[in-house]
């Protein structure tokens, strides 16, 4: 997306007006911005802890099946995994690279952003629209946070301003930007899904019909563009349900329309929950919100109406269903930070450059505190496990999947975890539990060694070697049973037991 006329109707700028940067330091310093405190903290649980395990599973043994404890793990596509998996290649095992994947989307995100928002308002607007998302505490937090939310939005984010590229010179429909946007929609879906298909089509569907671009519709479907999207998309999905059967109805029903459909999951919140996350979690650029809103009002164009729609899209899509995590209305964010960007134009560059700065720091702020706290982490309880764990020995995690033990501790074989697999709620709930058991349906087998009831600690314990058992502070009275079994480390809640295994019957010795 280059050029950078300004739109007509757009307001003179001062000659006061901010300096604006080039396209190759822009994503330069977007770049550096995000990957300078990318490694300071732990891995947070439980997201980051199962996001990073599962790379690091599928690095260790080679596989193109994401897995979760070693059983296949399907309630998200690989692409986010590929990427960990990747960075874990070549930077190691730690948190810096199982962060990868968010830091990828955020920057085709920002990349995205800048290079549209100058090529339909100037490159003033550009860099403006870019320091408002890179200083937002939700896109920064969130390019520094192991999980598929701002992959999958900043892919959308780019299929969205590729297929507004198709559009511009109706009835023309230029192939390129075309084939670009049904790729880039693919590799949405890869990273999470329908929704990378979805969500654009519902931003730029109804706009061209308001905008009365009917002979363009049809050609959104050029066989090109649609055989390239396919070609992207389609194999992997294709490999796991012929390997997998079962998962199409799983992935697709399960985890997308009963999903969305359904109020039994967990961050049940109410309808109007995303008008309030996202001006406070972009603050302080939502500040001029309202009058940002009333000069797009006033302006009304074409691409003015298509930001505002694509927000009003995000939202309300995401208000629909009664679960709801902050992370799903990122997509709203590139053309959130232009609305804003076009009415901080006219602000004077000295006031600009103290809400970037004091933007920054908040944004710094919060990954520092985040470090300090390292709330619910357990890397120094892993890199005890680590060295003491000898050939032979085995890992119990009690109630509870400490996956970022698995993770630091970087076990070679997955861990019993003992639980009460049999509790008939475990189907209706959106837990860890539940994740566990629905990858067991995939490879029952293992699912029957790794997926063990609290009742067989002792038996847990038989064989040569020792055993080790992970557990809550909370939970530690059910090792009371175990023979043998000392504290050896504590730390933050997190118990690390030890148990000689003595020598069994067979009968009761674990499979």
């Amino acid at each position: 997306m280059t050029g950078g006329a300004s739109a007509p109707g757009l307001p003179q700028r001062s000659r006061t007006a901010p300096v604006s940067l080039s396209a190759t330091s822009a994503l330069a310093l977007l770049a550096l911005w995000l990957l300078a405190t990318l490694g300071l903290r732990p891995l947070l649980m439980p997201d980051e802890g199962r996001y990073a395990n599962i790379a690091r599973e599928m690095l260790t043994a080679s596989l193109w099946v994401p897995t979760l404890n070693g059983l296949p793990f399907f309630h998200k596509p690989p692409l986010f995994y590929w990427l960990d998996m990747a960075a874990m290649q070549g930077l190691g095992v730690n948190a810096f690279a199982a962060r990868a994947g968010a830091v990828v989307g955020a920057w085709l995100m920002g990349a995205s952003l800048f290079l549209g928002a100058r090529h339909w308002h100037g490159p003033r607007v550009a860099t403006i629209a870019l320091v408002a998302l890179a200083t937002s505490p939700f896109f920064f937090v969130g390019a520094q946070y192991a999980n598929h939310d701002l992959l999958v939005a900043g892919l959308i984010s780019a299929a969205v301003l590729a297929f507004a590229r198709a559009l511009e010179e109706p009835p023309r429909v230029h192939l390129r930007w075309l084939v670009l946007a049904w790729v880039a929609c693919a590799v949405a879906m890869l990273a999470k899904g329908l929704i990378g298909f979805v969500l654009p089509a519902l931003v730029i569907g109804p706009w061209m019909l308001a905008q009365r671009r009917w002979s363009q519709l049809p050609r959104l479907f050029h066989p090109l563009a649609v055989l390239a999207g396919l070609a992207v998309a389609a194999p992997w999905f294709i490999a796991i349900q012929l390997r997998f059967p079962g998962f199409f109805d799983y992935f697709f029903m399960e985890q997308h329309v009963r999903r969305f459909a359904q109020s039994s999951f967990n961050n049940l919140q109410p309808f109007w929950f995303f008008l309030l996350v996202l001006p406070l979690l972009t603050l302080p650029w939502s500040l001029w919100l309202p009058a940002a809103l009333r000069g797009a009002w006033r302006q009304r164009s074409p691409m003015t109406s298509l930001w505002c729609w694509w927000v009003l899209v995000i939202v309300g899509f995401f208000s629909l269903p009664s679960s709801k995590l902050v992370g799903y209305v990122m997509p709203a964010l590139v053309p959130w930070s232009i609305v804003l960007a076009q009415m901080l134009e006219r602000s004077k560059p000295r006031h600009l450059n103290r809400m970037a700065a004091g933007a920054a720091v908040v944004c710094l702020s919060i990954v520092a505190t985040l470090a300090w706290r390292a709330p619910h982490g357990n890397r120094a309880l892993a890199a005890v496990l680590a060295a003491r764990l000898g050939p032979g020995d085995r890992v119990v995690m009690v109630d509870q999947a400490f996956y970022d033990v698995s993770f630091y501790a970087a076990l070679a074989e997955p861990p019993v975890i003992a639980s009460d697999w049999a509790d008939p709620r475990l189907p209706s709930q959106d837990n860890w539990r539940k994740e566990l058991a629905d990858a067991g349906r995939f490879d029952p087998e293992l699912a029957r060694r790794v997926l063990q009831p609290l009742t067989s600690l002792p038996r847990l314990a038989c064989g040569q070697g020792t055993v080790w058992f992970v557990v809550a502070d909370a939970k530690s009275a059910a090792l009371q049973g175990v023979p043998g079994a000392t504290p050896v480390f504590e730390r933050g809640g997190t118990q690390l037991w030890r148990a000689p295994m003595p020598a069994c019957a067979a009968a009761v010795a674990l499979p």
